[in-house]
């Protein structure tokens, strides 16, 4: 619902802003740009607990797409729940588990989608997140499981109310890693759907359009790196930055194996 009043309230206020100016056919630069700073700052307001990121769900559905087949075993199991004691292993393992949900309900794989809900469910209570959790979210995907568009929008729904919820309590920082778990988890996911990856066509343009939620996701955790778990974990993405930083417009296949290993051992320091 915010993304679709943020969409929808801002074409306005920026048509606004031009009418205005429009009419005013002496208003000085002065005036002009305080306008377009009332309208960014307006959009700042709208936007700053709506998710950022595309949703791990609209990433895995673009794997659907490609007609991967679901690959079992490379998922986050849900027994690690128990391994996490701290509130940044807490956080990011939400969003990973957030991405498997996703990659199990896309699939229709019925007992991995309980599985995940359960894990999500014991997270987000230990996370004092308990009024998140929908407890009829699981008969919503069931009913669903035939439309994956329908399925994408449950689910981006739920990731949007998680990162609000979290934002809107003041917990920017855990807000921002349930965010980062959950990217680099989808894009463990869409590296492992094959032994080759490099061989499934399409899995390029998914790799290399992700280098933009990247750089967004390190631009929107800067304000927060005095914070020690954004410190810890924007430094721990340092491999996965040089690598991007090399990338041109398309990727090779040393390019694809190099971002596979990077988000491999990332990864692993997150679920471990």
């Amino acid at each position: 619902m915010k993304k679709i009043f943020a969409g929808f309230i801002l074409p306005l206020l920026i048509i606004s802003s031009a009418c205005l100016t429009s009419c005013k056919d002496k208003s000085s630069a002065k005036q002009k740009k305080e306008e377009k700073q009332q309208v960014e700052v307006i959009q700042s307001q709208i936007e700053k607990n709506v998710y950022p990121l595309p949703t791990s769900a609209e990433v895995i559905k673009m794997l659907t797409e490609f007609e991967v087949g679901y690959s079992i075993g490379i998922t986050n199991p849900v027994e690690n729940t128990k391994k996490y004691f701290t509130n940044q292993k807490r956080a990011m393992n939400l969003g990973a588990f957030g991405a498997d949900l996703s990659y199990a309900t896309l699939y229709n794989q019925v007992q991995e989608v309980l599985d995940y809900l359960e894990a999500i469910k014991s997270l987000s209570n230990e996370l004092n997140m308990s009024k998140v959790y929908k407890e009829d979210l699981y008969t919503e995907i069931k009913q669903n499981f035939d439309n994956r568009d329908t399925l994408v929008k449950i689910l981006t729904s739920e990731f949007n109310d998680t990162y609000a919820y979290l934002y809107d309590n003041d917990q920017q920082p855990l807000a921002l890693l349930v965010v980062g778990g959950a990217w680099i988890e989808g894009m463990y996911l869409t590296t492992q759907v094959s032994d080759a990856a490099y061989q499934v066509a399409g899995i390029s343009k998914v790799l290399l359009e992700q280098k933009k939620s990247f750089d967004l996701y390190l631009e929107i955790t800067k304000p927060y790196l005095n914070d020690p778990m954004i410190g810890d974990f924007v430094k721990l993405l340092d491999p996965v930055n040089k690598v991007y930083e090399g990338l041109g417009t398309s990727l090779t296949e040393q390019n694809i194996n190099d971002i596979t290993k990077v988000i491999v051992a990332v990864r692993e320091e997150i679920v471990k």
